[in-house]
Order: C-alpha cells, then structure tokens, then sequence
C-alpha cells in the first residue's frame, strides 16, 4: 500500500525514466491514488488507475500500455520496490461508453518532466466511486468509503446515477445494485 508521497516519487520517478529514454506520455488518472494526490482522501492505495493515454485531442484506451511506457514502469517498480502493477489500465473500458460531460476540462493537470498527469476531478469522482460501489454492493468497500468522503450533494448523486446507466443501463443493476446503494446514501425515490 502506497501513501501520496510514495505515489509522487514513482511518478517523478517515472517522468525522469521517460525523459532519459526519450519518450513522453500523456495519461488521465482516476480512483484512489488519484483521491490521494488531489488531497481528497487519505487512505493508502495499492495502485494508480489510468482511465486514457491522451495524444493530441484524443483520448485513448490505456490497455495495452505502449511498450515504452510499460518498461519504464517495470523499471520504476524495481527501483522503488512496488508491485508490477503499480500503475494500471484496470478501469480504461470506462472511456468506451464515455466519460462525464467536461471531464477533460475538469481534470487537474500535473507534468512530472515526460509524464503529463490528469488527474480526474472531485466531481467526476463521483460518479466512478459510485459505479464502482454499486458493482461491489452490498459490500462496503473503499468505493464506498471514498464515496463518502467526498461528501456528494443528492444533486451530484443523482446526476452520478444517471451517468452509471449510461454504463449499465440493466434493470438488475438499476434495482439489485443501483438504488439500495442510493438508499444507503439517503437518496431515495429518484428516477434513474
């Protein structure tokens, strides 16, 4: 498990690898370790999640990661004594039903020399932890936690809500998962 000072000495860590070899990459962070580098959670986090590899104008699915950046990461891990997988695609098939509305305008953008970071904002958070969480209801997990931490409004529920089905548009994930979920966050009665 891995504090924010950990995450941001992997990440100069990564920036200075990448400089030397000659590559540079653009990729937009979400979940925990992205929580923890904004400042919004303090928890520790077992990985950073790259939602896209930016070039230019287009987002791009992260999985596979290129080559380059995959070695460079292999060789952060060793150095640094992290897992393999310290920093993942995991959750890159979000980008393919779309992201919240204005998310890249959203995102905080951090340059650690050849690795530009974006790292997802508080509100698009939201609707991600809250995916997630109705994913893994009825468990309580750390989605759930850092749902709470990030103290949603019933307006960004809601609008959080109709954003999980747009990704899951089911009745089961509506009914089974979605709405007790909403229920345990006192949002109860809302048309999603």
């Amino acid at each position: 498990m891995y504090n924010n000072a950990k995450l941001e000495e992997a990440l100069h860590l990564l920036g200075d690898v990448l400089e030397d070899r000659g590559e540079a990459f653009d990729i937009a962070l979400i979940g925990g370790g992205a929580l923890l580098l904004l400042g919004l959670i303090e928890r520790s986090t077992k990985d950073l999640d790259i939602l896209a590899r930016i070039e230019g104008d287009d987002w791009l699915l992260a999985r596979p990661l290129p080559a380059a950046l995959a070695e460079a990461v292999r060789d952060v891990a060793e150095t640094l004594d992290l897992a393999d997988d310290w920093l993942n695609p995991g959750p890159t098939d979000l980008l393919t039903f779309g992201l919240p509305d204005g998310f890249e305008n959203r995102s905080t953008k951090r340059n650690y020399k050849a690795l530009t970071v974006r790292l997802a904002s508080r509100e698009d958070q939201i609707p991600f932890k809250l995916y997630a969480a109705a994913d893994q209801w009825p468990s309580r997990s750390r989605h759930l936690a850092d749902l709470r931490m990030l103290t949603p409004t019933r307006a960004e529920l809601l609008s959080a809500a109709k954003w999980c089905r747009t990704h899951d548009p089911s009745d089961g994930f509506r009914d089974m998962l979605l709405l007790p979920l909403l229920k345990s966050l006192d949002l109860e009665n809302v048309d999603v």
